[in-house]
């Protein structure tokens, strides 16, 4: 039995009485994954349980969702967060080892892995060479990709990937505090070079599960021996020996000079939005009092912060933009958080989990902002005024958890269309929770966005053995379209989304009315490459050479290089212009061979 209880408290002190009927409830409440929790050590995660009691979602009843006779397949209405395999009756039985495609030619592939779950990409490039760099936190991989059919590995470090997982010793291991955090890296006009900020964010991952459970876990996070915040470097190169750190900074905005080990809050979440201007935006939770978050392995519901980037290497910090519902200390934030209905779940990504989607920056006249804050919906930020950051409007969403809820914004079209594409993703396998569906959000009035519908869901081939991508196994939803530093514009029309087992697929959305997929590229799966822990989590990102026409597909067994007639005529050799782009004045005419000097 879980009583509700509501506590009077000033910051996170509470009265004697409100403590001992929490101590109550803690030693006889269920909390996450079913688990008794005899006793929860932190306060903050005291006060989250005392607030909103346990109400997880519980196994759906198994004719309530899976295979119908017409070949579809019904979702079930909620599950909770789990690392288990659950089949239904209909999944196949083995690996699907076929390829699917569509409008799209494999240019190359290469059976190169850095991590067979997650990682991000980076394009630049160097005397007339190209770059890819592919990485997640303490493995990273650097390609040189200027022939695409003759790619080469020139660096590596950490982990080596096999059939059986990592293998061997780490290769040029980072120092303990050290990694390679999702980087926005432009041309800075102010140091007229290379700058990469790199985002430093608190470890989870292979180190927390349970929060409610694992005390010594939430201690090491809160109190993590790395920077919670972002780095700064100037490249002078390709390689990390030629990069200098010219700047470090933290989020814990209250105490900027705290060290390492003493620094709260999340750090900076996933890929800084900077242009190479005067302006970068992060996600960040600044200090521990962001905690009005569900989900297992996290303690914090981000917000955003600005910062002033005239002097890449002396970064200032400007505004923190908060919304209702974050901060567990403010009984504004509590009514606003138990009005939500995920509150209690153990299962909702509560606030950012990227940085804000700009269309057009700041420094170009861009006025607003688009947050993906999971379970608290989706808003509208004015951020012409970097100084004051202000909501301009919200969206609210039904539940579909498990899974995050809200986590990218596509905002390629929006300065034709007027319209965003606002999506979450998958966490469980075998479609074990709601379908993510990628919503189209009409922002052309700012005040009132709209909801006008969603993108078709993709299907199988008539040739597959299959009727629906949940019986494939594995993971089905999509993920994002990439980022805002792939090389050239975004395609107006075009949407690629990778859909974890269903692949590459591309949507077209030239009518907003009546949108389709075009092409598609489906992989196989690879049991000879893959360790079976890994085997779900086929394909996990897209990132698109827009100048030279090129999808880059990344999964757990290796990444491909794709063209399509939709995206044009691809450009195997050495690009035009450099990336990322800088004045045209610095810019020399291509050479015979496509290359360029600087």
């Amino acid at each position: 039995m879980v009583a509700t209880l509501k506590l009077t408290h000033s910051r996170f002190v509470h009265s004697a009485l409100s403590v001992t009927l929490l101590s109550c409830l803690l030693t006889s409440s269920v909390v996450a994954g079913g688990q008794q929790s005899d006793k929860i050590e932190d306060n903050l995660l005291q006060t989250l349980v005392g607030l909103t009691g346990n109400k997880q979602p519980v196994d759906p009843d198994k004719d309530s969702y899976g295979m119908q006779d017409d070949g579809s397949f019904i979702h079930p209405s909620s599950t909770y967060h789990t690392y288990e395999n659950k089949p239904f009756e209909g999944m196949l039985n083995e690996w699907d080892d076929k390829q699917y495609i569509k409008n799209m030619k494999v240019e190359a592939y290469y059976p190169i892995t850095v991590e067979p779950f997650h990682t991000w990409q980076n394009i630049v490039d160097f005397d007339g060479r190209r770059y890819l760099y592919q990485y997640v936190r303490r493995e990273l991989k650097i390609f040189d990709i200027t022939e695409v059919n003759d790619v080469k590995v020139i660096y590596t470090r950490g982990k080596q990937w096999g059939p059986n997982g990592p293998e061997g010793e780490e290769v040029n291991p980072y120092a303990e505090d050290d990694m390679f955090g999702a980087a926005s890296i432009q041309w800075s006009d102010a140091k007229q070079k290379y700058v990469m900020v790199q985002a430093f964010e608190i470890r989870r991952f292979g180190l927390l599960k349970d929060k409610f459970t694992q005390p010594d876990k939430v201690n090491k996070i809160r109190n993590a021996n790395h920077l919670k915040g972002f780095k700064v470097y100037e490249m002078n190169g390709p390689l990390p020996s030629d990069w200098t750190l010219i700047a470090e900074r933290t989020t814990d905005i209250k105490r900027p000079d705290a060290k390492i080990g003493q620094q709260q809050g999340s750090g900076v979440r996933d890929i800084p939005a900077w242009f190479g201007g005067n302006t970068m935006f992060v996600a960040a939770a600044p200090d521990a009092s962001y905690a009005l978050t569900e989900y297992g392995n996290d303690l914090y519901s981000a917000g955003y912060q600005s910062w002033d980037m005239s002097d890449p290497a002396n970064p200032k910090f400007l505004d923190q933009l908060t919304v209702p519902g974050q901060i567990i200390s403010d009984k504004s934030h509590q009514q606003a958080y138990l009005a939500n209905p995920r509150a209690g779940n153990r299962t909702s990504w509560m606030g950012a989990r990227m940085s804000l989607f700009i269309p057009t920056p700041v420094e170009q006249g861009g006025k607003y902002g688009y947050a993906a804050m999971g379970g608290l919906g989706f808003y509208v930020v004015d951020i012409s005024d970097p100084l004051e950051m202000k909501i301009v409007s919200h969206l609210n969403f039904e539940p579909s958890v498990a899974g995050t809820e809200g986590d990218f914004i596509d905002v390629s079209q929006v300065e034709q269309t007027g319209i965003v594409y606002f999506s979450g993703y998958p966490l469980n396998e075998d479609c074990f929770e709601p379908y993510k569906d990628v919503h189209m959000i009409d922002v052309s009035s700012p005040t009132q966005p709209k909801k006008i519908g969603v993108l078709p869901r993709p299907a199988p081939p008539k040739e597959a053995t299959f009727a629906d991508f949940c019986q494939r196994k594995g993971s089905f939803g999509p993920k994002r379209t990439g980022y805002y530093t792939q090389p050239g514009g975004s395609r107006q029309g075009l949407l690629p989304f990778n859909f974890y087992n269903a692949g590459l697929q591309v949507f077209d959305v030239s009518d907003p009315s009546k949108p389709e997929i075009s092409a598609y590229f489906v992989p196989p799966f690879k049991k000879d490459k893959v360790p079976d822990f890994a085997m779900g989590n086929l394909s996990h990102g897209v990132y698109v050479e827009y100048d030279r026409n090129i999808f880059w597909l990344f999964t757990n067994h290796g990444m491909y290089a794709l063209s399509s007639p939709v995206l044009g005529e691809p450009r195997l050799t050495a690009p035009t212009r450099p990336w990322p782009k800088r004045p045209a004045d610095k810019v020399i005419s291509a050479n015979e061979n496509g290359s360029n000097k600087l």
